[in-house]
């Protein structure tokens, strides 16, 4: 009975042992694939808040929060099974998805840039005084969601590329764990942001002068920070959909324009030394987004002319 019982305690232990080393693994994979994502991930932060202004200060959390319950649905239930399932049935599909994701990305990234550029405005904010604030905050919401979809597909096709080698289900638990992780530090940032002015507000009512001090320029930076962030917000869509479509032309077969822009990246970081890593990157970003304006905008000039043929406009 004693060697039993010493040999089932034996077994539990060795299995102990191996589950904890699986779980080891599944962290050292799901950092390894989150590190991956990382350009799209500060992507999805810095387009997020645009979503988020023009909100009195009471709306601005609960909209966040509605936001990042989106992101969640989207990654865990809406691509996490579906990237299994392509993966395990179809994965050829996976690189024509993608680039229609691209595609709408570059489109609403354009469109951004027209309106900036003086052309038609679309949606309202409210400044506008919309009649229905709370179809206004839905039509905030949805707008984020569905352009979080496109972020979070880019995100977890890249975490699966990098898992593709692991059993099904320990892909499965690894997307989840970068998804949930990616969602928590995304909205946790954008969070921080839209409210760094009420915590300004409050800091500059303290009665430590240094606090004062922050709080008053956490006050004045806030509007430029907002600005940079919507700023980059739209070229963060250009230029991720613009890499999406180049790299998936090239995964179809048409390498030639993923090549020219690689070359370009190349190059400037053979000629730039120390500052090559930096500056080879944003080579390469900026013709991702060069494409992704070009497309976006042919994109936003058929949906136009298409509304207008409805009579719609």
């Amino acid at each position: 009975m004693p060697t039993g019982l010493v040999a089932l305690l034996d077994d539990i232990s060795v299995i102990a042992r191996a589950a904890a080393a699986s779980i080891d693994d599944v962290s050292a994979a799901a950092a390894k694939a989150g590190s991956k994502a990382a350009g799209v991930v500060i992507d999805d932060a810095a387009v997020t808040p645009s979503y988020v202004t023009n909100f009195t200060p009471d709306r601005e959390l609960p909209v966040i929060w509605r936001i990042a319950r989106g992101s969640l649905f989207n990654k865990l239930v809406i691509l996490l099974p579906a990237a299994l399932l392509l993966s395990a049935f179809l994965p050829g599909a996976i690189t024509p998805i993608l680039m229609a994701g691209g595609l709408f990305l570059c489109f609403e990234g354009a469109e951004k840039v027209m309106e900036k550029l003086g052309g038609e405005k679309h949606g309202q904010t409210l400044d506008d005084q919309p009649a229905d604030v709370a179809a206004f905050e839905e039509q905030r919401v949805s707008g984020a969601v569905r352009t979080d979809l496109i972020l979070s597909a880019e995100i977890m096709a890249i975490a699966l590329a990098e898992v593709s080698g692991e059993g099904i289900v320990q892909q499965g638990i690894i997307l989840a764990v970068v998804g949930i992780a990616i969602t928590a530090a995304v909205y946790g940032a954008v969070g921080l942001i839209v409210k760094m002015d009420d915590i300004g507000l409050h800091l500059a009512k303290n009665p430590s002068a240094a606090a004062r001090a922050l709080g008053s320029a956490l006050l004045k930076a806030m509007p430029v920070l907002l600005t940079v962030l919507a700023t980059i917000g739209t070229l963060a869509m250009l230029w991720v959909g613009g890499g999406i479509i180049l790299h998936g032309a090239e995964e179809l077969g048409l390498a030639g324009p993923a090549h020219l822009a690689h070359d370009a990246q190349h190059a400037v970081e053979l000629a730039t030394g120390p500052l090559g890593g930096v500056l080879g990157w944003l080579t390469y970003a900026v013709i991702s987004a060069i494409v992704g304006l070009v497309l976006g905008a042919i994109v936003a000039w058929i949906v136009h002319m298409i509304a207008k043929a409805r009579g719609k406009h």
